[in-house]
């Protein structure tokens, strides 16, 4: 499943077009920030409901990545899109410690999302191929590192770099003091779509929606 057709941005009235034009030629156009976020409320509260704590965080940091309208901001050739809704696109531990891709569609309703998203799981543990997809833009790209509370990270790349999707890293969840619950992440960003001040926008949101998992049940915003 993908979005609805995205929009074609007009770059020449676009108000970061002169940003646009003096990164996207850069051999390495993406810049990265890590920090740990506040997951103590999430923790206990998945905790007590029995609910899944890694689809939990992908639903809140999906809502979160969806408020940001740079975030859903796509190269394509010579033109820039902007898709209506981005999903995720996760990796999948394996039993025999390899990995797959799992795809999430992003649904405001926390229910059907986790009851879609446990699904997803089992199948790409079950798979045996990658299953990337990479004629998908519409995505957030995310990787789990749930052993390593890591305070800077790197992608494996093609050089040239390519390509304009926002990859996400989450990290070991880890107790600072008892019940101080703490997640590294790390979120790249290409610099002709995105700017700190737009990463520091979806963390700060995605901050917010996890001291509130009361929200995961609450009416999905209209």
């Amino acid at each position: 499943m993908s979005s609805a057709e995205p929009r074609r941005l007009e770059i020449s009235r676009w108000a970061r077009r002169r940003h646009f034009e003096f990164f996207k030629g850069f051999e390495q156009p993406f810049f990265n920030v890590c920090t740990d976020l506040d997951v103590g409320a999430l923790v206990a509260r998945t905790r007590g409901e029995g609910r899944s704590f890694f689809l939990a965080v992908l639903y809140l940091s999906l809502r979160a990545a969806n408020e940001v309208p740079e975030l859903k901001v796509r190269i394509r050739g010579d033109e820039v899109v902007e898709h209506p809704v981005v999903h995720g696109g996760s990796t999948v531990m394996r039993e025999d410690e390899t990995f797959g891709f799992g795809y999430f569609d992003y649904d405001p309703r926390f229910d059907a999302f986790e009851r879609t998203g446990r699904a997803v799981l089992e199948a790409a543990r079950r798979s045996r191929t990658l299953d990337d997809q990479p004629e998908r833009d519409d995505l957030i790209y995310y990787s789990v590192l749930p052993w390593i509370a890591f305070t800077s990270f790197a992608h494996a790349r093609r050089c040239p770099a390519k390509g304009s999707i926002p990859r996400i890293v989450l990290g070991k969840r880890h107790e600072r003091r008892a019940g101080e619950w703490r997640l590294a992440i790390s979120v790249e960003v290409h610099h002709a779509l995105v700017d700190g001040l737009h990463v520091a926008r979806f963390l700060d949101g995605f901050q917010g929606l996890l001291h509130e998992p009361e929200l995961l049940w609450a009416a999905p915003p209209v």
